[in-house]
């Protein structure tokens, strides 16, 4: 905790685990007011940043007069609000999204009644791009029209020392002009996920019996594949073997709807099981997942080439896959496990010499140069260690987590599922350090009767 005298104050909305308290309290700010709506996660933050008046729901700051109630005076405003609405792993629904869409006003509204200085908002980056850029105009218009100077940047926690690729998009604001400001620039050119891991730590639960039978798997994938040219693409060994049509010809669920199962019979579903007699829900079980959506009568033009990709590649090796699928029977695990993604062309062909994750997309697996991207995850999704790297196959812990955003020792909640999920929506402390410290460089705290200068 910093016990120096504060320079300014600031507040921290949508505040999560605090990252962003962090980072501005680490150059000498106080934080006087936070926002979060997740019990826990209030709680949390009470007993962390105890100088910082915890609100819950940023919603409920909805008129002037809460607002001049609730909210003290501040020099510096941070808010990562909510990223769903714009996220690509979601609907897009943007601003239209009824309630999260709309709390980036609710922010708009707090600056409008409290005039800080500054300010500095985190999204993902899809917001630069969502809606054709229609998102990023209305916001940018928004705070320009309330009389701040705004620009953005985008950044990754890789590039500042923290071995995480997790690509944010940043908005700084002032009201004094951003003349003096200059965004800062990278300071690592490479990283390793070794700086952030403790070799004595003890897992806190271990990974599924299933997930390493599938991981052991795919390792003798890679034993078997020799000298063979591993693909660029994923992997998706449902389609060894398979011979449904997927392009011209129509799709599973086209024929459904055009002539029924039978004239699907002639063809071979997932692992090359056969269609012919099926009736149509015996057929949807022989089939991969992503082939078999009522009503998708038409395969965008990635989904044909991966397919066809995968079939290509199993007949030119299908000499040692028969065998492989033989041996450990992949159709016998669930769908995400029988896909694999293989980050590291032109390693060595050892799985526990890398970090991997199970995504929906399959196992992927990545150097150790950088962790996957921490995203609000569930405990399958959270990075294993390959048992080359620390001693034993486990996944990474919340402590190892919280280093990849900077987080230090800062508090996490009891339930490891809960610090997961907090961890991934956390903002990276060392990125926003780097952001803010020009732009905050001189702020004092008027609340001392100093008036607020910038830097030259």
């Amino acid at each position: 905790m910093n016990d120096s005298p504060a320079s300014f104050n600031f507040i921290d909305l949508f505040a999560g685990l605090g990252g962003f308290h962090v980072a501005l309290e680490g150059l000498g700010g106080r934080g006087v007011f936070a926002a979060e709506w997740e019990p826990t996660l209030n709680e949390l933050y009470s007993k962390n940043f105890p100088t910082a008046t915890v609100w819950s729901d940023v919603s409920t700051l909805d008129s002037p007069a809460v607002i001049r109630t609730a909210v003290p005076d501040h020099e510096v405003l941070t808010a990562g609000f909510p990223c769903q609405p714009f996220s690509k792993a979601g609907e897009q629904l943007g601003f239209g999204h009824t309630l999260q869409g709309q709390l980036f006003f609710r922010v708009l509204d707090i600056l409008k009644e409290k005039r800080p200085r500054r300010f500095i908002l985190e999204n993902v980056p899809n917001i630069l791009r969502h809606k054709k850029g229609e998102t990023l105009r209305t916001i940018l218009a928004e705070l320009e029209n309330i009389g701040y100077a705004v620009d953005w940047h985008q950044y990754s926690p890789h590039q500042f020392g923290d071995p995480q690729i997790r690509e944010r998009a940043y908005f700084v604001g002032s009201l004094d002009g951003l003349d003096g400001f200059d965004w800062p620039e990278p300071t690592h050119q490479s990283t390793d996920i070794r700086t952030a891991l403790d070799g004595a730590a003890t897992p806190n639960r271990p990974v599924p019996d299933q997930t390493v039978r599938a991981i052991d798997m795919w390792d003798d994938f890679l034993r078997r594949s020799g000298q063979v040219k591993l693909p660029s693409f994923p992997i998706w060994s449902m389609e060894f073997g398979a011979d449904y049509p997927y392009g011209d010809e129509g799709t599973p669920p086209a024929i459904w709807a055009e002539r029924g199962p039978g004239d699907l019979g002639a063809y071979r579903g997932s692992f090359g099981s056969s269609l012919a007699g099926l009736s149509r829900d015996d057929q949807f079980e022989h089939l991969p997942s992503y082939a078999r959506r009522d009503g998708d009568f038409s395969f965008p033009g990635w989904k044909q080439a991966f397919i066809r990709q995968n079939r290509q590649f199993f007949w030119a090796n299908r000499v040692w896959l028969v065998d492989w699928m033989n041996e450990w029977r992949p159709w016998e695990f669930p769908q995400s496990l029988q896909k694999f993604e293989w980050n590291v062309q032109g390693g060595e062909r050892r799985i526990d010499d890398y970090v991997l994750q199970v995504r929906a997309s399959g196992i992927r697996v990545k150097r150790t140069t950088t962790a996957p991207s921490l995203i609000a995850m569930t405990h399958t999704q959270v990075p294993i260690l390959g048992k080359n790297i620390v001693g034993v196959r486990r996944y990474m812990t919340p402590r190892e987590c919280a280093k990849l955003q900077s987080l230090g020792d800062l508090g996490l909640p009891e339930s490891d599922l809960a610090a997961y999920k907090a961890l991934g929506n956390a903002v990276n402390a060392r990125v926003v350090r780097a952001i803010a410290e020009p732009l905050v460089a001189n702020l004092t705290n008027s609340s001392d009767g100093v008036v607020v200068s910038t830097a030259a």
